[in-house]
């Protein structure tokens, strides 16, 4: 660790991952995403592996994608809808991640625990229209370490708000998805340059170290 006029700085991934200022995100792991990404089977053994030893050592933070009503939707994300569900009409969007649906549930192999918690919230971002930053900011969080879907989606924007908060971003690699593979490869790229990328044995390696 180094220090600049008292700010501490974490140079090494020992202090960047330390559990007493760290949290693990859970992004958007819910059946509808979970069923379309490329690798299901491996990516929910490797976050459950991941996650299971990291709790118990730090705050663990599920997100849940809770839509607005249509009414309250803007022009843009409709558009966006409707590219994404390939449709010429706004009325014939399919309904999504509806309150009490199965789509909406997190599997059971990587369900939260008593003591987690689970974060609704609107957009693609962490930060926004949350309590997030807050939370974090009074448990006296400095480092964010990302599993979930959509690596070039959520993962990353939230990777990105978290920097510019001046968060320590940590992607773990093998414990993100996405519905493209290619995507999801060329967000991990992207991202290393800017965040730290590393794979979920890495991390445990080096979770428990000073």
């Amino acid at each position: 660790m180094q220090e600049l006029n008292g700010i501490k700085i974490y140079d090494k991934l020992p202090e960047i991952v330390c559990p007493e200022h760290s949290c693990l995100v859970v992004w958007d792991v819910q059946n509808a995403l979970v069923n379309w990404i490329f690798n299901k089977d491996q990516f929910l053994s490797n976050l459950k592996v991941f996650s299971e030893k990291i709790r118990g050592k730090m705050p663990i933070v599920y997100t849940l994608i809770t839509p607005p009503s249509r009414n309250l939707t803007s022009a843009w994300h409709l558009f966006a809808q409707m590219r994404r569900f390939k449709v010429d009409d706004v009325n014939k969007l399919p309904s999504f991640m509806v309150a009490g649906s199965p789509d909406r549930e997190i599997p059971e192999a990587v369900k939260p625990h008593r003591d987690d918690l689970v974060l609704e919230k609107p957009s693609a971002s962490i930060f926004f229209g949350t309590n997030f930053e807050y939370m974090m900011r009074s448990r006296r969080i400095d480092t964010l370490i990302f599993t979930g879907i959509a690596t070039e989606m959520g993962i990353e924007s939230s990777a990105r708000d978290a920097a510019n908060r001046g968060f320590y971003p940590v992607v773990v690699e093998d414990c993100v998805s996405s519905m493209d593979k290619d995507a999801h490869e060329r967000s991990l790229k992207t991202m290393a340059k800017l965040f730290i990328v590393e794979k979920s044995a890495t991390l445990l390696e080096n979770i428990d170290k000073k």
